[in-house]
C-alpha cells in the first residue's frame, strides 16, 4: 500500500462538477492499493498517517500528529501510485490490485480513518475526479506499508 499524504489548509475533490469531499485542515491522502496487500497493512497504514508528527506545535516544530490537532481527512484512491516507471516510457500497473480487492480495501482504510472519530471525506472510487488542495507547508510526504529494496523492488 502506498499513500501521499499531503498537509493542507484546505481540500475538495469534485466529480462530474459536484463536490464529493472537501475538508479543512488536515491530510490529503492519494491511496495505492497493491495486489499483495493484507488487513495488516490496511492497520499500519492507517495508524501510520494518523500518527505522522508532521504538524507544527507552539514552538514551530513538526511534532504533533493529525490527532494531535484534530485534524480532517480527504480520502482519494488513486491507483496510478503503484505505477512503475523503471522501465520504458509506459508505466506498468502490474502490482495495483484488482478493482474488485482495490475497493474494498480503500472502503476498509476509510472505516479505520474514520474509527479515530476524525471527519474523513471521500472521492470517488474508480472515477475521473478533480482535486484541489492548498498545501500548507508545503508538506508531502509517501508513506509505504512495506519496505524496498535498494533497486527498488519491494522485499518480501
Amino acid at each position: 500500500m502506498r499513500v501521499v499524504l499531503q498537509r493542507v489548509k484546505r481540500a475538495s475533490v469534485t466529480v462530474d462538477g459536484s463536490v464529493t469531499g472537501e475538508i479543512g485542515r488536515g491530510l490529503l491522502m492519494l491511496i495505492g492499493i497493491d495486489r499483495d496487500d493484507t488487513e495488516n497493512d490496511l492497520a499500519y497504514m492507517a495508524d501510520k498517517c494518523l500518527n505522522l508528527r508532521i504538524f507544527n506545535d507552539a514552538a514551530d516544530k513538526m511534532n504533533l500528529s493529525l490527532l494531535d490537532v484534530k485534524g480532517e481527512v480527504l480520502a482519494v484512491s488513486q491507483f496510478t501510485l503503484l505505477g512503475d516507471t523503471r522501465k520504458g516510457r509506459r508505466p506498468s500497473y502490474i502490482s495495483a490490485a484488482a478493482p474488485d480487492k482495490a475497493r474494498a480495501f480503500y472502503e476498509a482504510f476509510v472505516e479505520k480513518l474514520k474509527s479515530h472519530n476524525i471527519k474523513v471525506a471521500c472521492g470517488v472510487f474508480g472515477a475521473m475526479m478533480d482535486v484541489e488542495l492548498i498545501n500548507e507547508g508545503p508538506v508531502t510526504l509517501i508513506v509505504e506499508s512495506k519496505p524496498k529494496s535498494a533497486n527498488g523492488a519491494k522485499n518480501v
